[in-house]
């Protein structure tokens, strides 16, 4: 995973290295258009950002639409660096802080495509598919242990 690493922090603090990554993943790749993208949630979120070097190749953020049960969106991670284990050491550094933070579980919406990385990492299923963004998606789980 050459030298990846992952930081935390505001949207104030990571707002154009995420936007940069967000946009390339999923508005030039994928599709998305800007104004469905930067949706005006970012600043009410925990900020993930992964990085080889200095280079922005990952992002994640959490959201709390209730005490206990973390949302977690916009995970993004640059074309070259998938398969490589920066998804999964996103989505630990998100499960680490929403733990932290006293969630107890974490839900999110996956694209259907990478719903097989989120089941790998613990997620189970919990919907039919639907579509976002006019992409097909599903609901997924998983129960955090203290």
């Amino acid at each position: 995973m050459s030298n990846v690493e992952v930081d935390v922090g505001s949207w104030d603090a990571f707002r154009d290295a995420a936007t940069a990554v967000r946009k390339a993943v999923f508005v030039e790749e994928q599709g998305v258009s800007e104004d469905e993208e930067l949706d005006g949630n970012d600043l009410e979120a925990v900020q993930f950002l992964a990085r080889d070097d200095e280079s922005p190749v990952g992002t994640a953020r959490l959201r709390f639409p209730e005490p206990t049960v973390g949302k977690v969106e916009r995970v993004a991670v640059r074309e070259p660096y998938r398969g490589d284990g920066v998804g999964a050491a996103l989505m630990r550094a998100v499960e680490d802080a929403a733990r932290d933070d006293g969630a107890t579980e974490l839900k999110l919406h996956a694209q259907t495509h990478v719903e097989p990385f989120y089941q790998q990492l613990g997620y189970e299923t919990v919907s039919d598919e639907f579509e976002e963004a006019g992409i097909p998606h599903v609901k997924m789980r998983k129960q955090l242990d203290g």
